[in-house]
C-alpha cells in the first residue's frame, strides 16, 4: 500500500493555520504585530526575570531589533522595562495587565481549538500520535533538514 504521509500532514497543517489565523484574539494580536504575540508568551511563561538579550537568544533576532520590537511593544502598553536595581542599564522586560490579559484570552482560544482537533481521540490515542509526530520530527533532524 501507498502512503503519502507528507502530503496529509501539510494539507492538516495549512488547515490548523488557517483556522488559528481566524480566531479572533489571535487576529488582533495580529495586528499588533507577528511577532508580538510569540514575545507575550514568553514573557508569560518565563520562570525567570527577562531580559532584551535573552528575547535576542530566543528569537534570533539582532538588538536593534529588539530593541525596535520592544520600543513598539511599549508604546503599545503591552510591556514595561523596569531598571534594575543591581544595574541600572539593565531593563527587565515585564507584560503588562493588558498584555497578561491579552495571553490569557489567545491560551484559553487555542485550548478550545486544540480540543476541537483531539475530540474523538482516546488519551492514549492522543498520546501515540503525539509521539508519532515527534518521531516524524525527529527523523527529519536527523537527515539535517
Amino acid at each position: 500500500m501507498e502512503y503519502h504521509i507528507g502530503g496529509r500532514i501539510r494539507c492538516l497543517a495549512n488547515r490548523i493555520r488557517r483556522k488559528t489565523e481566524n480566531i479572533e484574539v489571535i487576529m488582533r494580536l495580529q495586528e499588533l504585530s507577528g511577532t508580538n504575540g510569540f514575545i507575550i508568551g514568553y514573557l508569560h511563561r518565563a520562570k525567570t526575570p527577562v531580559y532584551q538579550k535573552d528575547l535576542e537568544q530566543e528569537f534570533g533576532i539582532t538588538r536593534s531589533t529588539a530593541s525596535k520590537v520592544l520600543s513598539l511593544m511599549e508604546k503599545k502598553g503591552l510591556i514595561e522595562r523596569r531598571a534594575v536595581d543591581r544595574d541600572a542599564r539593565l531593563k527587565q522586560i515585564v507584560l503588562t495587565p493588558k498584555a497578561i490579559e491579552l495571553n490569557k484570552e489567545v491560551v484559553h482560544e487555542l485550548n478550545l481549538f486544540e480540543k476541537q482537533l483531539l475530540n474523538s481521540f482516546t488519551e492514549e490515542e492522543v498520546q501515540l500520535l503525539s509521539s508519532y509526530l515527534k518521531r516524524i520530527e525527529d527523523n527529519l533532524y536527523m537527515e539535517g533538514e
